[in-house]
């Protein structure tokens, strides 16, 4: 029998190393503005290096010099000689070839691999006399710091920022206020943590009162009271509960409009008028009066509560024509210009006479706040790339709109501009560009293709919009069915089946041809 024993084995294998530089260019490359803008008022709070306002000739000459600086300091480590070697002869395609543009940078910012340097005696300086350890005591690393017991700090500004109210909130505000003995109370809690975002009772009254341990006749008892409170139609099981308990709170119980929710629901589409005159006994003014009043009424009464707002758009991009060239121009308003403080400088030129943590620290934050810059533009760059080529392949969509959009896949850009596809995934992400056809995101310019005749390909938003307008143009006593659209579609040479049809149709919210037929 043989004895299991350890043993050493080598192994070549290759895989990507993500440097922080590149880890942070690929963050920062997925910011749309306004999360850039936040990220660099946190950074200039945080680095002293950094500061607000427009880079100077002289301030790029200070950038190169400090850069050479730190290169002068760093020493080399035999270990990482394989990994400079392979960042810096070649790497692989796309992101790979990202990691070797930015490797030179990171490596040349390492701080913290400089040596220990020894102290000379030097002539006495007023300027050695200030205790710079105390004075970026509350910028050192925890690393750097003596230990010294914590001193807790008090409620920060967002302790203090309102949340957006949601309905479960809602609805407890209105019960503590309500006279309930604590059973009762129990039930209604369970009933509202038991509704879901459009405000409906997800489980029936009998699981509910099973699953809290509370009486049946109780729980039903907590589910009215909830369906008492606002918005009306709260806490309904279903469709025609919901607009029952509105109409009661209007005060139109037996009224028409209440007969019909009750009894004849699936005919409230507004197109069987003629049904509803019939089993209601009823005049066709007296019908649209009561289907009037019924379209007031609101089937999902939670939603506004559940739903986080609209959400600010700025746009990044300026594309616009000038004479008979397309200008792509970036807006910059409002995103702080950083560039670096010169007066630590001479914390990393007195190398004898500054404390090494100190100069440790400052390295370090230079180091930071030079990498942070360039992956700024970086960014700025790539996202200006994939815009000329949109450009240049959708010209005719800008001058002419929607129905000339043309198919285009990211993996398309991502070979023209010689990136990864994740790299121009990432730089039309949330990102905005103000054009002659309004305000889009980059990312509505991907679209995939339909097949069309002798080869030709059509993009599947301008097919949509074709399904659309065919549909609107459509006789409403005799609409077309899925069969007829895609008849017509083959006229215009576009090829598709019928199930695509209905998948557009589908897609577009546009009910069937027997739900879109209008009896007269």
């Amino acid at each position: 029998m043989s004895m299991l024993s350890p043993r050493l084995q080598l192994k070549v294998a290759q895989k990507q190393i993500l440097t922080p530089s590149l880890v942070q260019m690929v963050t920062l490359l997925q910011l749309n503005k306004l999360e850039l803008r936040e990220m660099i008022s946190q950074e200039l709070s945080e680095n002293p290096i950094l500061e607000e306002g427009l880079a100077t000739e002289e301030d790029e000459l200070t950038s190169q010099e400090i850069q050479g600086l730190l290169e002068k300091e760093r020493v080399a480590n035999p270990a990482d000689q394989s990994l400079l070697d392979a960042l810096h002869g070649g790497g692989e395609a796309g992101e790979a070839e990202e990691s070797t543009r930015t490797a030179a940078g990171s490596d040349a910012t390492d701080a913290r691999a400089a040596g220990d340097e020894a102290e000379s005696p030097k002539d006495a300086d007023p300027f050695e006399e200030i205790d710079f350890g105390e004075f970026f005591n509350d910028y050192l690393d925890p690393g750097y710091r003596t230990s010294a017991p914590e001193q807790s700090e008090g409620p920060t500004f967002e302790t203090f920022l309102s949340n957006p109210v949601n309905l479960g909130d809602h609805l407890r505000a209105q019960l503590s206020v309500e006279v309930l003995n604590e059973g009762l109370r129990a039930a209604a809690e369970a009933v509202i943590g038991n509704l879901d975002d459009n405000g409906y009772l997800g489980s029936s009254v009998e699981e509910l009162a099973e699953s809290e341990a509370i009486p049946l006749a109780v729980m039903e008892e907590g589910l009215r009271v909830v369906q008492l409170l606002d918005p009306s139609g709260v806490a309904a099981r279903n469709l025609r509960e919901c607009l029952l308990l509105q109409l009661a709170d209007l005060a139109e119980e037996d009224s028409l409009a209440w007969r019909m929710v009750e009894d004849h629901i699936e005919l409230l589409d507004g197109r069987h008028s003629k049904e509803l005159c019939r089993a209601l006994s009823a005049s066709s003014e007296e019908i649209d009066a009561a289907l009037e009043l019924i379209r007031t009424l609101d089937p999902m009464p939670g939603a506004r509560f559940c739903c986080s707002g609209a959400q600010p758009v700025e746009p990044e991009i300026f594309i616009f024509k000038d004479g008979d060239q397309w200008v792509i121009q970036t807006l910059d308003e409002g995103v702080p210009q950083l560039r670096l403080n010169r007066s630590y400088r001479y914390l990393l030129e007195r190398s004898d006479s500054t404390d090494k943590n100190v100069r440790n620290y400052v390295k370090e934050r230079y180091a930071s706040a030079l990498q942070l810059i360039k992956n700024i533009e970086q960014r700025k760059q790539t996202i200006l790339k994939v815009c000329q080529c949109i450009v240049e392949r959708q010209g005719e969509f800008f001058e002419l709109g929607a129905d000339y959009l043309r198919p285009m896949m990211i993996k398309e850009i991502a070979e023209e501009i010689g990136v990864h596809p994740s790299t121009v995934s990432r730089a039309v992400a949330n990102k905005y560009a103000h054009t002659p056809q309004g305000t889009l995101e980059l990312r509505f310019f991907f679209t995939e293709a339909v097949q069309g005749r002798a080869g030709n390909t059509t993009s599947l938003l301008a097919v949509k919009r074709l399904v659309k307008r065919i549909i609107d143009e459509e006789d409403p006593a005799r609409p077309l069915t899925d069969e007829q659209i895609m008849e017509r579609l083959h006229e215009e040479g576009i090829e598709v089946t019928r199930r695509t049809v209905a998948k557009y149709r589908e897609d577009l919210r546009i009910p069937s041809t027997h739900h879109r037929r209008v009896r007269k």
